[in-house]
């Protein structure tokens, strides 16, 4: 029995074998999975986490991604907001006294020295989301070890030193190059870089093997501290750091200084001069900007001579703006603000160039306007004018009083006159009164009369005054002047003073010529310029001829026209002469000293043939010698001051604005915001990321300000710069960059989970590459307008060095001394990290070297040079990306053995 039930059995499994499969019910051939995700700091784990489809798998991966991108691209917008913070903190002024030449002065002198500044807070600002994700992954794991914090410190430094640099060797123009200003600077941080993955193998996996003790995380937050004062020093060429306070004066040679002590730091320089001496970079590169400025302005003056000064004044403003040197934060802002649709900063430069210049003018107007006289509230007289000159045969003239104020009612003031070197009875008649003002009336006159006698003498004065108001009182002036020319001579003539000092700006200058002790006759007095420091025909305009004087008139102008050089140090000479005045036909007579004989004496030359001295004797040489000489005093002659010296110095109103511009021209005041409501209006509103302004947004503009519009409203909340000078902005900023981070920690974990990926591999190629890509398009674009190669290449190895000595050395020190305080140890899987760090400090020499190698004649900076070299500049340092990319992840799949 049992032997059929076999066989039975048997056919029935062959005979359903034999069935087609379309008979059978399908089967479900999707391979499932089981996720080892953790729950997140913020965010939970996907669930389920235990029979998971492969397809499933696929699409938590690509939201997982896609998500990651989008929180990179907010932790970017509110990194900016930082950015902009740090920028202001970092670009205050401060005035100090300064003794130059005996006297005390103002300066002003910037609070944070570069270096200082790029290395703590510029620094930091670049690299808070790599800095906060390391604190944030330790405090989130319970103060354990992780791999996704310090490995994007060491996969965004690779990327940093090779792929930015690859990108901004490659975008220079062929031909040219840009080389590292502050190489010093750049040789210390990059040996600290270097040196701060050395310390992080020396103490996971010698010093401490898979240990990381207490001293040693102090240590390595220590080294930050000691990277900025190395730097420091190498940028101020100190030898020993002695100074804790700052003090400030002036050298023999008007460079400003901080001093203490018996030492002294040349630092950020005013000019004193054309002659800009000076040791100090910085202070050099003032000038230069100023001199730029200069040549900006000549060019835009040449190229619209139909515009007018201010506009030609605001377009070179504008232009120096967009491409004076910049800070690595406005490169970094500007980069976000292009790839979100925000637009550039070119309508926000010529908003600021505008402002800039109208705050000049201003501040002109303020300082030349003379304070207005205060006015009595109730009625008051005074005179109008206060000063006459009168010509002694003029008989009588007039004098006028005013009344303003309170015009109701009868009022009434007293006048009388009073002698100078004029006195009454001989020279004027002395004159007293009063005057009535009826209700309404504004003035009032009154006659003085002047004696004619036959006497030569100097020109005289007397006073006129007010006295005794009733119902009023007295304004000012209440005391006149009057000079009385003598006519019995023909005068004297000279210049009112030897100096003068005037602005190239003032394109025609009037120098006075006056006429004094006499006005008879016409009289011409021959000129002519005279080279000094000053050139004709560069500085001002040679001129020669004669100014010509009728009878009675006591002053006349020499024209001289100045030309404009917008220098901003101009400090040139030239001289102005007078020749021996000629007496024109005219008829004169000369009364002896006793009045006793009254000789006429008669010439009648013309203008081609004047008297001139040394003629007149031969028309006196009949008269008796006493009547001869006593004629000869009644010609014209040169007075004291015949040779005036003129002094052209810049435009006041051209070098305050230069310096103005100079003062402001750094990008705080572009990046940073006033108020809510500016936030909110920039980030409600598309913008063109075209160089010109004017030009519509694009739809790819559209699109991303579509897409983050987001992330703009929400940090739009973030309080303006101006609050607080920036310090308010600083402290919300990062803490909404540690909110962000935390969420990125999160989902970068998640997502290497759920495909699969470790999160040391995570962490060096997604999390490293997408808190980097706003660096590489500021680095770009800083490569490419900036002079040097600082804010593009300079600051990356300082920025590595705080990853580690910030990043890790905070996070670690924190998490010993809680391990310790347990009486537990911190233990560091050296893992894949200790060969990362091998790989990456070995490259890194190599790319050192090759950027010191760059400085040679042959190619002659670290960026750019010929297009040959850029390429393999590029290749090699991209290679080397690649290199550490592809060892680092196969040592952490066991590919290949690490160590």
């Amino acid at each position: 029995m049992r032997p059929a039930l076999a066989a039975l059995a048997a056919c029935c499994v062959v005979a359903r074998a034999e069935l087609p499969s379309a008979r059978l019910a399908p089967r479900n051939t999707t391979p499932h999975h089981v996720l080892q995700c953790q729950e997140g700091l913020v965010l939970p784990a996907w669930r389920p986490l235990e029979d998971v489809p492969t397809l499933d798998i696929a699409l938590r991966g690509l939201a997982y991604f896609l998500c990651l991108m989008y929180l990179f691209i907010g932790v970017s917008i509110v990194s900016d907001r930082f950015m902009a913070a740090i920028e202001v903190i970092t670009s205050r002024e401060k005035e100090v006294r300064v003794r130059r030449n005996g006297t005390e002065q103002i300066i002003v002198v910037r609070v944070w020295n570069e270096t200082v500044a790029n290395l703590t807070l510029m620094a930091l600002g670049s690299s808070a989301p790599e800095i906060l994700l390391s604190v944030i992954e330790i405090a989130g794991k319970n103060f354990e070890a992780g791999e996704l914090g310090p490995g994007t410190i060491v996969g965004s430094a690779a990327y940093n030193l090779f792929v930015i640099i690859a990108i901004c060797v490659s975008v220079i123009p062929d031909g040219e190059v840009r080389k590292i200003k502050h190489l010093r600077v750049f040789l210390v941080t990059a040996t600290w870089s270097v040196f701060a993955y050395v310390w992080l193998y020396l103490i996971l996996a010698v010093i401490s093997p898979s240990e990381v003790e207490v001293w040693e995380g102090a240590v390595t937050f220590l080294f930050f501290p000691a990277t900025v004062l190395t730097a420091y020093i190498a940028d101020r060429r100190l030898l020993v750091y002695k100074y804790l306070k700052k003090g400030y004066r002036v050298n023999e040679r008007g460079v400003i200084v901080e001093a203490e002590g018996d030492g002294s730091v040349e630092m950020a320089l005013k000019p004193s001069g054309d002659d800009f001496a000076s040791d100090d970079e910085e202070g050099r590169e003032v000038e230069k900007s100023r001199k730029e400025y200069v040549a900006v302005l000549r060019d835009l003056r040449r190229q619209h001579p139909e515009e007018d000064l201010d506009t030609v004044e605001r377009m070179a403003l504008e232009a120096l703006m967009a491409r004076g040197p910049k800070s690595r934060a406005f490169y970094r802002v500007a980069a976000t603000r292009k790839m979100t649709g925000g637009g550039d900063f070119s309508r926000k430069i010529s908003e600021r160039a505008q402002s800039d210049l109208s705050e000049v003018k201003a501040e002109l107007q303020r300082r030349e306007s003379s304070s207005p006289s205060i006015e009595p509230k109730g009625p008051n007289v005074r005179f109008d004018p206060d000063h006459y000159t009168v010509m002694e045969n003029c008989g009588s003239f007039e004098v006028r009083v005013v009344r303003a104020g309170d015009l109701n009612g009868e009022i009434s003031v007293e006048y009388t006159t009073e002698d100078g070197t004029a006195e009454a009875g001989s020279d004027y008649v002395a004159a007293q009164g009063s005057l009535l003002f009826k209700h309404g009336e504004v003035e009032k006159t009154f006659n003085v009369q002047v004696i004619d006698d036959d006497v030569f003498e100097e020109d005289e004065h007397f006073f006129v005054r007010l006295v005794s108001p009733k119902g009023a009182c007295l304004a000012s002036p209440s005391t006149a002047t009057v000079v009385i020319l003598d006519d019995d001579h023909s005068g004297v003539f000279s210049f009112p003073q030897r100096d003068f000092e005037l602005t190239e700006s003032v394109g025609t200058f009037d120098l006075k010529v006056m006429r004094t002790a006499g006005a008879r006759g016409k009289v011409r007095v021959p000129y002519w310029t005279e080279d000094g420091t000053a050139k004709s025909g560069a500085q001002y305009e040679a001129a020669q001829g004669y100014v010509i004087f009728e009878n009675n008139e006591t002053e006349k102008f020499i024209p001289l026209h100045i030309i404009e050089e917008d220098s901003y140090e101009k400090d040139v000479l030239f001289y102005v002469n007078l020749g021996e005045p000629e007496l024109l036909g005219e008829v004169f007579e000369t009364f002896l000293p006793d009045a006793s004989a009254n000789v006429s004496v008669e010439f009648s030359p013309d203008d081609d043939n004047p008297v001139v001295p040394g003629d007149e004797v031969n028309h006196l040489a009949t008269l008796p010698e006493e009547e001869a000489a006593v004629a000869m005093m009644g010609l014209p002659r040169a007075g004291e001051i015949t040779r005036a010296q003129l002094r052209i110095k810049e435009s006041k109103e051209f070098k305050n604005t230069v310096d103005k511009l100079v003062q402001r021209a750094n990008a705080s005041i572009i990046i940073g915001t006033s108020s809510w409501k500016e936030q909110f209006s920039e980030a409600l509103t598309a913008s063109s990321g075209s160089d010109d302004p004017d030009d519509p947004p694009s739809w790819s503009d559209y699109l991303m300000h579509v897409l983050t519009l987001f992330w703009k409203i929400i940090f739009a909340f973030v309080p303006p710069t101006d609050i607080g000078g920036g310090y308010v902005c600083f402290v919300v900023s990062i803490i909404c960059i540690g909110l962000v981070t935390a969420v990125i920690g999160d989902v970068a974990s998640h997502f290497g989970c759920t495909l699969g990926i470790k999160d040391s591999v995570t962490a060096i190629v997604f999390v490293a590459l997408g808190t980097s890509i706003p660096d590489t398009f500021a680095s770009k674009v800083a490569a490419i307008q900036d002079k040097y190669a600082d804010a593009s290449v300079g600051n990356v190895t300082g920025s590595n060095a705080v990853n580690v000595f910030l990043g890790i050395g905070v996070a670690w020190t924190v998490a010993a001394i809680v391990h310790w305080s347990r009486n537990e140890k911190f233990l560091v899987d050296p893992g894949n990290l200790a060969f990362s760090v091998t790989m990456f400090c070995s490259e890194a020499a190599f790319a050192v070297l090759v950027l010191v190698l760059r400085r040679r004649k042959s190619i002659g900076g670290e960026l750019g040079g010929p297009k040959g070299i850029k390429i393999v500049t590029s290749m090699f340092f991209f290679s080397l990306w690649l290199v550490y990319l592809t060892m680092s992840s196969l040592e952490a799949y066991d590919v290949i053995q690490g160590f």
